[in-house]
Formats: structure tokens, C-alpha cells, sequence
């Protein structure tokens, strides 16, 4: 619509409000079918639309700022204004056949001749596309502007542009569908709209709309494929029920990772569990890869309604694949681009003829206009135009083996790069060893300062995203990565990036017997670098190293891929140190992690292995936890007398070393016994005390699996309401470590609680949600038909129960963790 662009070329005024400005967008629901439905008589409709809302408008004070088709873009110098001419125009038209959305959004745009400039235009496009015929939504800023009174909280909400999520606000309090945001969806945070590519976005839309399951935009680094890939998947999230998902590559550097990394991304143990699910793949950066192309084959094989987006600079040549060659920006598009960057560092800056020219120079490439952008925060258009004829002829002349757009762009990247300080540039070829990074990380690492890594993101060779971290794009890391080999510095550099991780993993105390809170929340955001780190290992045959980190991280691969886990210590143990060692003692535990969790064979085998070079090192400790976990296995095989002789000897070791994490975890497994054997109040004293020693050592993991043993046994002895009071506690604990089956069982027993305390329609909402879930992205090792949460099957079918259900498939699995926190709250 509107925010396809940010400067308008139509009528030049002098009327428009200034200052803080609120924008009015409106847009007609479903235009095409109601021209089809009515043919002829859609033109007079649409005209008597246009003229209600025009006379609404100029009542209130709106200034038409631009019209196109049938949609409305209209400025007010007052936010309450705005609302009242929306609440009128919604009236004006509520009789009539034409459904109108509208969104208003309050900032304050930059006023040029052509029009308004700056992101809140983009915004409040935005906000009107993710509403239904009839409905008016409102952003945070507008609200604060004209109070609460009216407006219904509808909670975040990421917008298709891409940006962070918005509260949005609904005037009125009708019901419609849920809203069309991004909020089911993986797709990243975008730093800026996209600028320009209406054309190319709207031919990759239909292409994947329509017949094309594999799509690929190829072209040279620096050209925007990432950014249109992902504007393309949002503009399709609604089209895809199982989901769209973002699957980046650039982190993954061997071909053999590409598989799991995919499975992993959309939540599946193997590609062939994708089955029917419609589902959309974004995966970027394909060409460092390319002998994983047959993986898309399998994944489109796989899942016979899903399609890929691919970005790789070359094809991936398989068969069906529709090649979308990317050509850089048109002049008018470039000089927009340009001129939006150039004004995020000097907000006066005005376009003239030779920044055009500058764009010419630059090829269009949106990544060189961005590496030019920020010399415009001192130099006017004509002087850095003298400096890149001056340059750029001299930096391209030596690579005439590369295309010459691609010469363009790392001639752009090496004059960045040559205007650094020698100390600076030292730095940014250290940093091209993270994925993305903090300041600690870089610190450590690359010897850095905040006011180094404050003058790389000036010259825009980084970028800062959300959480305090930084980012390299893909093609500049890669003229990073280069400049760090040629230095003399890689091997030491990429040695300091592996001992940084394996001591941020150690820190996490992600092992049972590691002192300190479980810090699963540390290493979340660090996947890539840890994949870096260990690839890194294997390649340089330090195999000690890599199985210390792979060993340091073992509940992080429960929690998240526990099959990654199991490949990285497959990979690293024939260069590893031999047994007995301590380190691979435990790359074998944390193997029969994987397997059990698998429900493969060779689990009890490899923690009896594990155990046996514990107990030869003399590890007390170690042996404690891995006759625990023999004790477990022998439980759920039935044999609950070896079990009990087991969970003895480790809880005497424990308390003999006054270990306590490990005697929450046997006292959970005791408890576990005397469940089974109908002794439910001693059964349910034991939880409590493991739960209580969980909590008090930071052991979070365990913390959430005693709490809902807790609740089962209050489902047994018939207090539901109190096993919901600990459902509570362990699905905030779920939430914290990320972990998603967790989070989703603990859902279901929400669920039982529900059912068994009445509430049907609660119930059915939040198994509704939990399908939803599921649909969109399955879960290994979820199992709907758990004994635990058997009862709330009893109630499908029941009116208010599948009246629930129905509203749960709509319900984002966040809102429906809040919806089941706020109930259990009263």
C-alpha cells in the first residue's frame, strides 16, 4: 500500500500538519471478491465509500494526503481528531455492503516537499493491513495520546513490516478474527522497512502462491536478497496454516549441519515428519552450502504441501526450482534508500543530483548505499561523490576475475574498511569470527571497547539488534574473515572464541552437578557461536576442547535439540581424548541424553558405559548422577525394585557429599516409586522436598519436572486447584529455559486442571492452542494420548468444550500461556 515508499510523488502542498502528526490509513477488506461479486455495481458503491469517508475526514480536520485505489491515507494534527473521524467514518459506512479496516499510528515524520518521510508512515500502513472489515486499530503512541477510554487491549502484535512487536489497541469492543500480525511466526526483527521492490515482491508472492514449490532470489552479496526473502514471507504468513519459518544458514558452515539445522528451525526430529503440513521455509544463505541443495528435495518430498523460499547467489539446481534473479535497486528506489539512511545521521540531509549520481556509482546495491550512508553525516553529496570516483576506480581495478557488480561491492566494503584506524581494522577482522555477538563476547575475545565497536556501527560495518548484541552481515563478515587469515591472527582469534564459550557454558551450569542457578537463558542466544565454536574444533582437530563445550552445554541439547548434541559428540569423540577421561566419560552420558530422549536402544548401554569410567576415575559425584539415571531407566522399563536399589546408593553418595541438586533428583524419582505404588501423600512429600532443593540450587530443569509430578498427584487425590497452583510456577519455568515440549505438556495438565475443576471452555482453548502449536510446528516427543492428560479427551465432542477448542486454533501459544497464567490467577 502507501508505505511501499517513504517519499510521495504526488501533489506538492503546503497543507500538511507537522510536528506530532497521527496518520489515518483506511483500506477496503476483500475488494477483489467484491468486484467480482458484483461487477458493475462495485463502482458506484466504492465512489458513495469514498465520498462518506471524505466528508468524515474534513469534519474532523484530516488532510487527504494521498488516495490510491481504494484505500485512504490521511493526516491529523490532533491524535483525538483521528479517532473520532475513525469511529465516524466506521459508522458512515456500517450499513453498506463495503468493509472497511483502518489503522492510526501517532509520530512526529519528517515534512518535505513530496510529502511525509520516516518510519510512522510505514507504521500505521501497517498497523490498518493487520485488521478485518470494520475494525479500527490504534498503536501504543496514539493511545497515549487520547487515553484508554474505548479501546480494547488486543496485547503484541509484530506487524508485516517486520519491525518489533506494537501494542495495538481496538476501538470498540466487537469481536473479529484474531489480528494478521506475525506473532506465530520466526521470522526475525527487521532493522528498517523495506525500501523500494514492490515489483519483485509482489512476482515472488504470486509465484508462491500459485503453482511454484521451490523459489530461489539469487544474485550477488550486498543486493537485499535477505530482506525481500523475508518481507515476502511475512506477506504470506496468513496463506501458510503450518507456519512460516525462517531457517538462516549463515551461522551453519558445513553442508552435513544443514538437515538438522532445518528440522530443528520448524521443530522436527527428521524432515520426513513435515507430512501434509502447509508450511512455508524461508532458508538464506544457501551458497556457502550448495551440497546440501538435496536437502530442499527432501524437504519438498517430505512434506507434500510445503514450499521453500531460498537466497543463495547461485541456483541450487534441483528439479522444479523457480530462479528469481535480483538485479539492484532502480535509481529512484536507490536514491529513496540512500536518502532515508543518510537522514537516520543527519535529519536535514536533502537528495540532489549528485547523490543520484552516488547511487549510480554504487550500482544500486543497497548494502554499498548503506556503507556509504553514514559519510554522509559530514560530507555533502558532491564531496563524497569526489571521493568515490577517486576510490573506487583504484580498488576494483585488481579483481577483474569478479563480476562487476560484485567488484563494486567489496571495493565499497574495502574503502569502509581502509578508511579504519590500523586498530580498528584489527578489530573488525576479529569480529568476523561471531555470528552475531556482545559487548562481553567481543571484549573477550577481540580486545575490544565500546567505543571502537560504537565507530564500526557508525561506519555501518556493524549493526546493534535487540538484546545489546551486534551484527556482521553475511558478505561483510566474509571480507572480515578474509582480512583475520591473512593477519596471522585466525587460529589464536577463533581458539579465544571457543574458550569464551566454553567458559559462558560452564557459567550456565547446564550440568546436574555444576554449582549455581541454571542459566539456560545465557546460551540461548549464542546457537550460532556455539556452532562456530565447534565446528571450529573439529577442523582443527581439538577435539578435548570441542567435547568440554559440547559436554558443558548437555542440558541446553535437552531443552532444545538433544540430536544436534548427539552429532557434535559423535563428530568430536574420535579426535577426543580416550578413555577413561572425564570429558568423554561424560560426551557418553550426555549421548544416552540423546538417546533416551529418542527412545533409541543404546541408551541404558552408553550411561552404563558413562558410569563405568566415573567410577574408575574415583568420581564420586558422577557416579551418584549416573546411577540415577540408570535408576530411571530401570523405572520406566517396570523394574521398579532395581530402580529403588539404584536411587538408594546415589542418594546416599549425595547426602554423603551434601550434594544437593543430586538428591532432588533421586528424591523425585523415590516420589515417583511411591506414586506408582498408590502411597500418594508420601509420594507427594517427597516432590515437595525435591522440589524445594531444586529451587534453592538453581536446578530449574528438575525444579519444573517435580512441580508437575506435584500436580499429578493433586489430580490423583482429587485437589486440582492446588495442582494447578504448581502447573503455574512450572510453565513460567518451561517459558525461561525455552523449552518447548515443556512448555506444552505443562499446557495440557493446565488443561486436565481446567476439566477438572469444570471450566470446560478454558480447557478447550488451551488444547485448541496446543494443536495449533503442534500444527504449526510439530514437537518431538509430545504425546496427546499421556495418561496424565487423558481425561481432558473424555470432554471431545462436548459443546463447550469444542467451543473453546475452535477459539484455542486461533490462539498464538504465548497469548494461550498468558490466558492459562491470568486463570490460574483467578
Amino acid at each position: 500500500m502507501f508505505a511501499a515508499a517513504l517519499i510521495h510523488d504526488d501533489v506538492v502542498r503546503g497543507d500538511l500538519p507537522s510536528g506530532t502528526v497521527t496518520f489515518l490509513f483506511t483500506d477496503v477488506e476483500g475488494s477483489t471478491r467484491l468486484l467480482q461479486e458484483l461487477g458493475d455495481g462495485y463502482a458506484p458503491l466504492l465512489a458513495e465509500h469514498r465520498q462518506a469517508l471524505r466528508d468524515v475526514f474534513l469534519r474532523h480536520r484530516g488532510v487527504e494526503v494521498d488516495t490510491q485505489g481504494d484505500a485512504f491515507f490521511v493526516a491529523f494534527a490532533r491524535a483525538s481528531d483521528a479517532l473520532a473521524a475513525a469511529a465516524a467514518g466506521r459508522e458512515a459506512l456500517s450499513d453498506g455492503p463495503i468493509g472497511v479496516r483502518m489503522g492510526l499510528h501517532t509520530g512526529e515524520p519528517l515534512v518535505i516537499d513530496e510529502g511525509y518521510v520516516g518510519i510512522d508512515v510505514h507504521r500505521a500502513a501497517r498497523i490498518a493491513s493487520a485488521g478485518h472489515g470494520g475494525q479500527v486499530l490504534v498503536s501504543q503512541a496514539t493511545r497515549d495520546l487520547v487515553g484508554a477510554e474505548g479501546l480494547r487491549d488486543m496485547g503484541e502484535h509484530r506487524l508485516k513490516d517486520l519491525s518489533a512487536p506494537e501494542r495495538i489497541y481496538q476501538l470498540g469492543d466487537h469481536d473479529f478474527p484474531p489480528l494478521r500480525s506475525l506473532n506465530a511466526t520466526n521470522l526475525p526483527i527487521a532493522a528498517n522497512p523495506l525500501v523500494g521492490r514492490e515489483r519483485e515482491l509482489t512476482d515472488i508472492v504470486a509465484l508462491l502462491g500459485g503453482s511454484a514449490r521451490l523459489v530461489t532470489i539469487t544474485g550477488p552479496g550486498g543486493t537485499g536478497k535477505t530482506r525481500l526473502a523475508l518481507q515476502a514471507g511475512a506477506e504470506l504468513v496468513q496463506e501458510f496454516s503450518g507456519g512460516v519459518f525462517f531457517v538462516p544458514l549463515a551461522g551453519v558452515r558445513e553442508a552435513e549441519l544443514v538437515p538438522a539445522t532445518v528440522a530443528s528451525t520448524i521443530g522436527l526430529h527428521q524432515l520426513g515428519e513435515l507430512g501434509d503440513r502447509e508450511a512455508l521455509l524461508v532458508i538464506d544463505n544457501f551458497e556457502h552450502v550448495l551440497d546440501a541443495a538435496p536437502v530442499v528435495r527432501d524437504v519438498l518430498s517430505a512434506g507434500t504441501r510445503s514450499k521453500v523460499l531460498a537466497t543463495s547467489r547461485a541456483p541450487l539446481r534441483i528439479e522444479g526450482e523457480r530462479e528469481y534473479p535480483l538485479d539492484p535497486l532502480p535509481d529512484d528506489d536507490a536514491l529513496a534508500l540512500l536518502t532515508e539512511r543518510a537522514r537516520a545521521v543527519r535529519p536535514d540531509f536533502a537528495p540532489d543530483e549528485a547523490t543520484r549520481e552516488i547511487c549510480r556509482r554504487l550500482d544500486g546495491l543497497p548494502l554499498a548505499l548503506e556503507l556509504a550512508a553514514p559519510r554522509l553525516r559530514s560530507l555533502g553529496s558532491a564531496a563524497l561523490l569526489e571521493r568515490l570516483d577517486r576510490r573506487l576506480p583504484l580498488l576494483t581495478s585488481g579483481r577483474r576475475d569478479a563480476p562487476e557488480r560484485q567488484r563494486t561491492l567489496h571495493a565499497t566494503i574495502e574503502w569502509s574498511y581502509e578508511l579504519l584506524d590500523p586498530a580498528l581494522q584489527r578489530l573488525f577482522a576479529r569480529l568476523g569470527v561471531f555470528a552475531t555477538f556482545t559487548l562481553e563476547a567481543a571484549e573477550a575475545v577481540a580486545d575490544a571497547h565500546l567505543e571502537r565497536i560504537d565507530a564500526l556501527v557508525e561506519s555501518s560495518l556493524l549493526k546493534p539488534t535487540r538484546g545489546d548484541r551486534f551484527l556482521m552481515l553475511e558478505t561483510i563478515r566474509e571480507f572480515a574473515l578474509e582480512r583475520l587469515e591473512t593477519s596471522g591472527e585466525a587460529e589464536a582469534i577463533w581458539l579465544r572464541h571457543a574458550e569464551f564459550f566454553l567458559d559462558l557454558a560452564r557459567r550456565a551450569s547446564l550440568n546436574q552437578e555444576s554449582e549455581g542457578p541454571m542459566r539456560h537463558d545465557l546460551v540461548i542466544p549464542e546457537h550460532n557461536n556455539v556452532r562456530a565454536a565447534l565446528a571450529w574444533t573439529t577442523r582443527a582437530g581439538r577435539g578435548e576442547l570441542g567435547l568440554s563445550l559440547a559436554g558443558a552445554l548437555e542440558n541446553f541439547w535437552m531443552t532444545t535439540d538433544p540430536w544436534e548434541g548427539r552429532r557434535w559428540i559423535e563428530d568430536l569423540l574420535p579426535i577426543g581424548p580416550t578413555a577413561p577421561s572425564p570429558t568423554h566419560a561424560l560426551a557418553l552420558r550426555c549421548l544416552g541424553n540423546s538417546a533416551t530422549m529418542a527412545g533409541e536402544d543404546d541408551s541404558e548401554s552408553l550411561y552404563e558405559q558413562s558410569l563405568a569410567e566415573f567410577r574408575e576415575l574415583g568420581d564420586e559425584l558422577r557416579t551418584a548422577v549416573g546411577l540415577h539415571r540408570l535408576a530411571g531407566h530401570a523405572l520406566r522399563r517396570g523394574d521398579e525394585a532395581h530402580a529403588r536399589r539404584l536411587a538408594d546408593e546415589s542418594l546416599a553418595s549425595h547426602r554423603r557429599t551434601g550434594f544437593k541438586k543430586g538428591e532432588a533428583g533421586v528424591l523425585g524419582l523415590l516420589g515417583e516409586l511411591e506414586r506408582r505404588s498408590g502411597s500418594l501423600e508420601r509420594a507427594l512429600e517427597l516432590y515437595q522436598r525435591s522440589t524445594a532443593l531444586a529451587h534453592e540450587t538453581g536446578f530449574t530443569w528438575w525444579e519444573k519436572h517435580a512441580l508437575t509430578s506435584q500436580a499429578i498427584t493433586y489430580f490423583s487425590l482429587d485437589r486440582p486447584a492446588e495442582g494447578a497452583e504448581r502447573l503455574r510456577t512450572a510453565l513460567e519455568l518451561a517459558q525461561r529455559m525455552g523449552d518447548r515440549i515443556g512448555t506444552l505438556e505443562t499446557l495440557a495438565l493446565l488443561a486436565r486442571a481446567a476439566v477438572e475443576q469444570g471450566d470446560l471452555p478454558l480447557a478447550g482453548r488451551l488444547w485448541g492452542a496446543i494443536e495449533a502449536e503442534v500444527a504449526r510446528a510439530p514437537v518431538s516427543g509430545w504425546d496427546p494420548e499421556d495418561q496424565h492428560i487423558a481425561p481432558v479427551a473424555r470432554h471431545f465432542g462436548d459443546s463447550d468444550f469444542e467451543a473453546g477448542r475452535c477459539a484455542g486454533h486461533t490462539l498464538p501459544i504465548d497469548d494461550a500461556v498468558a490466558t492459562a497464567l491470568k486463570a490460574v490467577d483467578g
